[in-house]
């Protein structure tokens, strides 16, 4: 049984990390109204190296989980704030959930975050997400407002404060 490591991307994780995108998403095909369009967009995660950080989760030489970390000044979704550090497409292989592995890439977010000096933490997730959204509200996020629609499933977008001021507007 290995234990689960957190580490920077490496180009080699290019297909583990595109892969785990599709897998991960693949349990709400039938929620998206054009699934070979939205497969097409998440099966390229890995393209998120070139404006963030993404941090993988190994077990042993396999991927099992990655994120991607966007600072505070980094190109982001214009419904994002440019101030704000932001992460995209928290993923875990369905084989490796329950695990806290979603839980340690976000925190690992947001460590970047507080090292970077953001004073607000936010990502975008919508209720189709049964687990990831409670748990990000176990983590302090908090809804701030509706974020478009992608390919027909309602997205919010919520935020952490990071700089202790009360709640993100």
């Amino acid at each position: 049984m290995h234990s689960t490591v957190l580490r920077d991307f490496q180009p080699t994780d290019i297909d583990a990390v595109n892969a785990i995108g599709i897998t991960a998403f693949e349990q709400f095909a039938d929620q998206y109204e054009d699934w070979p369009g939205f497969r097409a967009k998440i099966a390229c995660m890995s393209s998120l190296a070139e404006t963030g950080e993404i941090i993988v989760a190994t077990s042993g030489e396999t991927v099992v989980g990655a994120v991607a970390y966007l600072g505070p000044q980094a190109p982001k979704s214009s419904f994002f704030p440019s101030t704000w550090a932001v992460m995209r497409m928290l993923v875990v292989c369905p084989e490796s959930r329950g695990k806290g592995i979603g839980r340690a890439l976000a925190n690992a977010c947001i460590a970047k975050a507080e090292r970077d000096g953001a004073d607000v933490f936010g990502l975008h997730t919508s209720a189709i997400m049964a687990v990831a959204l409670p748990m990000y509200r176990t983590m302090g996020f908090e809804f701030v407002r509706e974020a478009p629609s992608i390919h027909g499933v309602p997205y919010g977008i919520y935020a952490k404060n990071l700089a202790g001021r009360g709640r993100v507007t």
